[in-house]
């Protein structure tokens, strides 16, 4: 695979976010969710509705990753305090930014755009200021939890996360940011 051209998400991007959003997140589920769950999360998180309204967000930064053109993944950044309050106990440094989604079509899996994508969003991170990125990952993604202490994020804690009508359990993980001010 090509070296992915990562950038920052465009308005014209909104179409295949929404796609990479509806092919990836269900990967990301334990496999005995719901499918009507997964494709209601989906609906009211991952739309296009939605990344519009992400992208209008100033409070939030969207990173994608092609490759020929095609866009292969993406991050989606929250540069605030944590709104949930076991994250926000857990998390440490501060001032931090949530990498709230981290997502890759699985023919990208294990080419390095995910990688690429996790520097390039604690560099975003960086770049506003915050000294840590944090990140929520189910307990039962051990592929996920793998990759991301690869890439230097410590589990700090734990929370929980709504799909449909059950409540996950997501490992709180934290990555200090190097070279941010004190």
């Amino acid at each position: 695979m090509n070296q992915p051209v990562l950038r920052h998400a465009a308005a014209e991007d909104v179409p295949r976010l929404a796609h990479v959003a509806a092919v990836t997140f269900p990967l990301a589920c334990p496999p005995d969710t719901v499918p009507a769950s997964i494709q209601s999360f989906i609906a009211a998180h991952l739309s296009p509705e939605r990344f519009e309204d992400y992208l209008a967000d100033p409070d939030r930064e969207v990173l994608v990753a092609e490759v020929g053109g095609e866009v292969v993944g993406y991050t989606m950044l929250v540069h605030t305090d944590p709104v949930d309050a076991d994250a926000a106990a857990a998390v440490s440094a501060r001032p931090t930014s949530e990498l709230s989604k981290c997502y890759v079509m699985p023919d990208a899996h294990g080419s390095g755009v995910a990688g690429a994508l996790v520097e390039a969003s604690v560099d975003a991170a960086r770049a506003r200021g915050a000294r840590s990125v944090w990140l929520g990952c189910n307990q039962q993604n051990a592929r996920a939890n793998a990759f991301y202490a690869k890439v230097g994020f410590a589990q700090v804690g734990e929370k929980r996360f709504q799909v449909g009508a059950r409540l996950e359990h997501d490992f709180v993980r934290e990555r200090p940011i190097e070279g941010a001010a004190a």
